[in-house]
C-alpha cells in the first residue's frame, strides 16, 4: 500500500512541474535590450498532496520548491552549424544541471539566463519530457547570424568608417556574440572620448538582421546654446538684493572667446581651450562651467559659463638701475579692462639720473568683429635716454661740445682784418716775430679763419668749445601697429605665422645734460696730454644727420613672425623667427632716408644629460617634468643708406641680451653685423636652473660705415666671443638670471643680473 502511494505521488510531482511551467518554453533576457522571440508562459502551480503543509508549519515559510530527476539533456538547433562544436560547448558549460541529477524550475530558468549570458543566441528554449528514468530536457536554441556589417544609425556621424572596421576585423565572418559587441562598443566609445567628444554616446544594437547587419545607435551630444552668468566673489550668480549679478565685461568678449556655438558637438577639449583663452584675457579670476541638460531635447545641453570678475586695474612702482639712466624710479598706471571691451591701456613714468620716459599705450587685442582676431596698438610717447653708441665701459664716453666751427680749408684772411681785430693800424706790416708773438707757428702767407673773436688756422687750432656731459637723446613721437595672425580664417586655431604692419613718426634731439641741443661731440682724447683734453677735427663728429640737433624719423614698418615653440616662457623644443625691415622716408631737410632690417632665428632641441632635478628622473607612471634642453640663436642686421644714418640709429652689440662677456654696446657700432648663442638649460631644483653658454658677434667691418664712425673713436673691438654659466631663479615677475661670462678668454670677467632668458 505504501509503495503504491509512493509511486503515485512521484508522477503526481511530476505531473505538478510539468504543469507549473517546466513544460512550457523558458526564455532568458538578451543583453543590450535585444528582445527574444519566444516568450515565457507562465501557469499556476498545482500543489499535490504532499505539498500540503503539515500541522504546526508556519505559514510563512515558503514550500519547498520540487525537484525533479533529470536523465538527459540534449541540444538542438545547431545541427550544420558552422560553429556548431563551439556553440554545443557554450550551451553545456553554461547548464548547471547534468543528467543523474535533480534540478527545479528556478534552476532550469537560471540555466536559461546563463546561455542567454554567453551572447552566442538570440533565443532559447528547454521543453522538458517524461522519460522512464526521469525527466528528460531537451534544449533549443537559436544562435546570432555571422556578423557581416555593423553600421551606425546616424549616418552623418563623427565615428570613421574605417575605425569601424579596425574594431570589428576579427569578428566579420564569424557568428555575432553580444558579448563581444559589448566590449567593441565599448571601444568605439574610447574612440569618442579620445578625441574629447566626451557626451557620445553608443548603444545597441537596435537591429540585427537575419543577413548579420548590426545597427548600433549613437547620440553625440549637441550644444543647445551657450549662457553667460556673471558670479560674485562667493561664487553667487544674484546679489544680497536677489537681483542678478552685473559684469563690468560685454558678455561678447566672453562670447568670442568661446570656439564652441550652438548646434555643434561638444566636445571637452575644445571647451577646455576655450576656458583657456578666457584666462589668459586676464580679466576673470575663475570660471565655472555648468553642463545642464535639456529634457525635451535628449543628447543636447545648455553650456552655462559662470565667470567671476578680478580687478584689472594697477598700481605699480619700483627702483632699478641701467646703464642707459642709471639709478632709476618707475611708476606704472594700468587698466587691462577699458570700458569692458578688454582695452588694455597703461601710462608708465620713469625717472633716472641721467634719463626719464613717460608713455601712454592702448592696445586693442581683438578688434572687435573681426574674423582673423586681429590686433591694434598704439604709444605715444617722450623719452630722454643716453644712447650705448656714444658709450664706452673702458674707453670712455663721446662728450657734447658748446660749439665748434670747422673753417674752409685754404682760406685766406687779409691782414687788414687780422689788424682790426689785434688793435693794430691798417697798414701794419706782419712778419715773422709777429707771427711767433700770437702764436702762429708759419712766416709766410697761411690760412685764417675768425671764430668767436679769435684768429684760427686749419687743423692746427682747436676750433670747438668743450663741455664734456654725457650725449642724451629726447625723443617725442608715437607710433600705431595692426598685427594680423595668419590662423586660416580660424581665430581660434593655433597661430604659427604673425605680420606686423606698423607707421611711426618722432622727433629725435640731441643734447647735454640741461636739456640744451646740441649737435656735435668729440671724443675722450685718452692719449692727449693737455688739459683740458683737445681733439683734432677728424676726432668730432655730428650727433645726429646732417650735424642738425633735431632729427625727424617717419618710417613704415612690416615683421613677419613664425612661432611653434613647445613653451614661450621656457620652451624645450620648436623653433621662432622674427624678420622686421624698417623703411624711413624724408620729410624735410634734417629727416633721413634709410632703410634697416634684421633677422633673428631661434631654435630649440630638448636633451636629458643633466638629472640633478627629480622631475627629469620620473618614476614608472609619472609624467617626466624635465625643461632641458640645447638652445641656439642666430641674430643679423643691416642697413641701407648708412650715408643718411644719424649715429644714434646704428646697430649696437655686446651686453645683458646680446654677447654677454661685454657690456652694454661695448663689443661695437655698425651697420651690420651677426650674433650667435649657443647655450645649455637644466633644472637643478624646481625654482632653480643653471645654463651654460657661449657668445659671439662681429661688426661684419661696418663700424667705420657709421657717420661719426662713434665705434672705432672709442675703440671698441668690432668683433668678440664670450663663454660664461649661470643660474636662473624662478620668480613671480619672471626668471631672474645671474651669469659670469669671460670676455675673449682674456680673464676679463663680468657679471650679469638680467630679467627673464636672454632668448
Amino acid at each position: 500500500m505504501a509503495k503504491g502511494s509512493s509511486r503515485t505521488s512521484r508522477a503526481q510531482l511530476l505531473r505538478s512541474l510539468l504543469a507549473s511551467g517546466v513544460v512550457a518554453p523558458l526564455v532568458g533576457v538578451a543583453p543590450f535590450g535585444l528582445q527574444a522571440q519566444a516568450q515565457e508562459q507562465e501557469q499556476p502551480i498545482t500543489p499535490s498532496s504532499e505539498q500540503v503543509d503539515a500541522p504546526g508549519t508556519s505559514e510563512a515559510e515558503p514550500a519547498a520548491e520540487p525537484q525533479v530527476l533529470v536523465s538527459e539533456v540534449l541540444v538542438e538547433g545547431l545541427a550544420g552549424h558552422p560553429d556548431r562544436e563551439r556553440l554545443e560547448r557554450a550551451v553545456y558549460d553554461s547548464l548547471t544541471v547534468r543528467p543523474g541529477t535533480t534540478t527545479s524550475r528556478s534552476a532550469v530558468k537560471a540555466d536559461i539566463d546563463a546561455i542567454y549570458a554567453t551572447g552566442w543566441f538570440s533565443d532559447v528554449r528547454v521543453r522538458p519530457t517524461d522519460g522512464p528514468l526521469g525527466v528528460r530536457l531537451l534544449v533549443t536554441v537559436s544562435p546570432n547570424p555571422v556578423l557581416t556589417e555593423v553600421v551606425l544609425n546616424n549616418p552623418d556621424a563623427l565615428l570613421p568608417k574605417q575605425e569601424i572596421e579596425e574594431v570589428f576585423a576579427t569578428d566579420y565572418g564569424r557568428t555575432l556574440n553580444l558579448k563581444t559587441l559589448e566590449r567593441r562598443v565599448k571601444a568605439l566609445q574610447k574612440w569618442y572620448a579620445s578625441e574629447g567628444y566626451s557626451l557620445a554616446r553608443i548603444t545597441g544594437p537596435t537591429r540585427v538582421s537575419p543577413e548579420g547587419v548590426v545597427e548600433l545607435s549613437v547620440r553625440e551630444g549637441v550644444v543647445e546654446g551657450i549662457k553667460v552668468q556673471f558670479l560674485n566673489a562667493n561664487g553667487d550668480a544674484t546679489n544680497e538684493d536677489g537681483e542678478p549679478v552685473r559684469g563690468k565685461t560685454k558678455e561678447w568678449v566672453v562670447d568670442r572667446e568661446i570656439s564652441l556655438r550652438p548646434g555643434e558637438l561638444f566636445n571637452r577639449r575644445e571647451l577646455e581651450a576655450d576656458i583657456k583663452r578666457l584666462y589668459a584675457t586676464g580679466l576673470f579670476a575663475d570660471v565655472k562651467v555648468t553642463l545642464k541638460p535639456i529634457p525635451t531635447k535628449p543628447g543636447e545641453v545648455q553650456i552655462v559659463l559662470g565667470v567671476i570678475e578680478q580687478s584689472t586695474g594697477s598700481l605699480s612702482g619700483g627702483i632699478g638701475y641701467s646703464q642707459s639712466q642709471g639709478l632709476f624710479g618707475q611708476v606704472q598706471l594700468a587698466e587691462s579692462n577699458l570700458f569692458g571691451n578688454a582695452w588694455d591701456v597703461g601710462t608708465n613714468l620713469t625717472y633716472g639720473q641721467y634719463g626719464a620716459l613717460a608713455d601712454i599705450s592702448w592696445n586693442i587685442p581683438w578688434i572687435k568683429g573681426d574674423p582673423n582676431r586681429s590686433g591694434l596698438r598704439t604709444k605715444a610717447f617722450l623719452s630722454r635716454e643716453i644712447p650705448q653708441v656714444f658709450q664706452s665701459t673702458d674707453d670712455g664716453s663721446i662728450r657734447t661740445l658748446k660749439g665748434f666751427y670747422e673753417p674752409p680749408a685754404t682760406a685766406v684772411v687779409d691782414s687788414s682784418a687780422i689788424n682790426n681785430l689785434l688793435g693794430l693800424p691798417n697798414n701794419y706790416v706782419w712778419n715773422t716775430d709777429d707771427l711767433g708773438a700770437n702764436n702762429i707757428r708759419q712766416a709766410k702767407e697761411f690760412p685764417f679763419a675768425l671764430y668767436q673773436g679769435k684768429v684760427l688756422r686749419g687743423s692746427s687750432f682747436y676750433l670747438y668749445e668743450p663741455e664734456g656731459d654725457l650725449v642724451r637723446v629726447q625723443r617725442t613721437g608715437g607710433n600705431i601697429q595692426y598685427i594680423r595672425p595668419l590662423r586660416g580664417g580660424d581665430p581660434y586655431k593655433k597661430n604659427l605665422w604673425t605680420l606686423i604692419f606698423g607707421l611711426s613718426g618722432q622727433e629725435a634731439v640731441t643734447m647735454n645734460g640741461d636739456g640744451v641741443a646740441r649737435a656735435y661731440g668729440a671724443a675722450p682724447f685718452k692719449n692727449s696730454g693737455e688739459r683740458p683734453p683737445r681733439a683734432t677735427a677728424d676726432e668730432i663728429l655730428c650727433l645726429a644727420y646732417n650735424c642738425s640737433a633735431t632729427n625727424q624719423l617717419v618710417g613704415a614698418r612690416i615683421a613677419a613672425s613664425y612661432n611653434n615653440l613647445d613653451d614661450n616662457k621656457n620652451p624645450r623644443s620648436g623653433s621662432f623667427l622674427t624678420a622686421t625691415s624698417e623703411q624711413y622716408v624724408s620729410v624735410g631737410e634734417n629727416s633721413p632716408t634709410y632703410n634697416r632690417q634684421r633677422v633673428t632665428a631661434t631654435h630649440f632641441i630638448p636633451v636629458n644629460w643633466l638629472n640633478f632635478y627629480k622631475g627629469c628622473r620620473p618614476k614608472k607612471g609619472e609624467a617626466e617634468d624635465c625643461p632641458q634642453a640645447m638652445a641656439f640663436q642666430v641674430t643679423a642686421g643691416n642697413v641701407l643708406g648708412t650715408e643718411s644714418l644719424p649715429p644714434y640709429e646704428a646697430f649696437c652689440v655686446g651686453g645683458n641680451n646680446s654677447v654677454r662677456g661685454f657690456s652694454n654696446c661695448d663689443l661695437g657700432v655698425g651697420t651690420s653685423y651677426v650674433e650667435a648663442t649657443i647655450e645649455y638649460r637644466f633644472p637643478i631644483f624646481k625654482i632653480i636652473s643653471g645654463e651654460f653658454f657661449v657668445d659671439a658677434g662681429s661688426m661684419l667691418g661696418s663700424q667705420g660705415d657709421v657717420p661719426g664712425k662713434p665705434g672705432e673713436l672709442l675703440l671698441k673691438p668690432g668683433q668678440g666671443f664670450s663663454v660664461g654659466t649661470g643660474v636662473i631663479l624662478t620668480t613671480p615677475v619672471g626668471p631672474l638670471r645671474l651669469e659670469v661670462a669671460t670676455r675673449d678668454w682674456t680673464g676679463d670677467y663680468r657679471f650679469n643680473v638680467g630679467v627673464g632668458f636672454k632668448f
